[in-house]
């Protein structure tokens, strides 16, 4: 996952969590978190529980999360792929919305309403597994009247001002593809990218698991009888060196968008 990915994800986080960004510059955000937000992160379970007790007036945290060359005199917290804070916002992103429905905003001109098509996105995690690991983002968006499939998606859209209320003299058009068939359309799409994607790291893998495993039958090749051990390291190798490709869905949403804007 690209930083410039990163830094795009964690202000539709905030964004769609009610969040403002207070500074969104290349490099770094500064967001005024929500009470919600501030309850999900920040880990202030003794401040919040008093508040509640004594009826204080809440005062959530502010957040500055470094995605890039942020300038020397910034000072916050650096998030990467793979990053602990990173994990949390992922975790809470399933907790707090596996599933958003979001608007364009659109200021209308003149008397004519602004119609918005709806958009299914889905956001993926691809992990390539053996004695190894590599992990792909995929985000992908399907237009709900023509078909249409965007490829990273969420960076196509993270431009766009969104709003979770429709806004005035917009209307959404109704879709002609279902959700459900639109989901089995972007899996297939996921499939066909994964077959087309070069094996080579699972060959390289099973010729180490079949080196380690000649090695492991050399150790035991004077048991005329192998023991209960040697089926344990051979099952431990197997669960080391086996290729495997995980697919697992981050979020998804409806984006009803100005498809001029495509």
């Amino acid at each position: 996952m690209q930083q410039l990915q990163i830094h795009n994800y964690l202000e539709r986080y905030f964004v769609a969590n009610e969040s403002p960004i207070l500074e969104n510059k290349p490099g770094y955000l500064h967001i005024q978190l929500s009470i919600d937000l501030d309850k999900e992160l920040m880990n202030r379970p003794f401040y919040w529980h008093y508040l509640e007790k004594t009826g204080g007036t809440p005062q959530p945290m502010t957040m500055t999360l470094i995605t890039g060359e942020a300038p020397e005199d910034i000072r916050g917290e650096s998030i990467h792929f793979g990053s602990p804070r990173l994990h949390q916002i992922f975790t809470s992103t399933k907790k707090l919305g596996g599933f958003i429905r979001l608007y364009e905003e659109i200021t209308a001109t003149g008397q004519a309403s602004i119609p918005l098509q709806p958009w299914l996105n889905i956001n993926v995690k691809i992990s390539y597994q053996c004695d190894r690991k590599k992990d792909v983002i995929m985000s992908l968006g399907l237009n709900l009247i023509n078909g249409q499939v965007v490829p990273e998606f969420f960076e196509q859209i993270s431009s766009r001002t969104l709003t979770p209320k429709i806004p005035d003299f917009c209307f959404k058009l109704s879709p002609l593809v279902t959700p459900r068939s639109g989901l089995l359309r972007l899996e297939k799409i996921i499939r066909t990218y994964i077959q087309e994607q070069d094996d080579e790291w699972a060959k390289e893998a099973r010729q180490r698991w079949d080196d380690d495993l000649s090695l492991l039958d050399q150790f035991y090749e004077e048991h005329e009888e192998k023991p209960e051990s040697y089926e344990i390291e051979k099952e431990a190798l197997k669960s080391q060196y086996e290729p495997k490709i995980n697919v697992h869905i981050i979020n998804g949403g409806m984006f009803y968008l100005n498809q001029a804007h495509f």
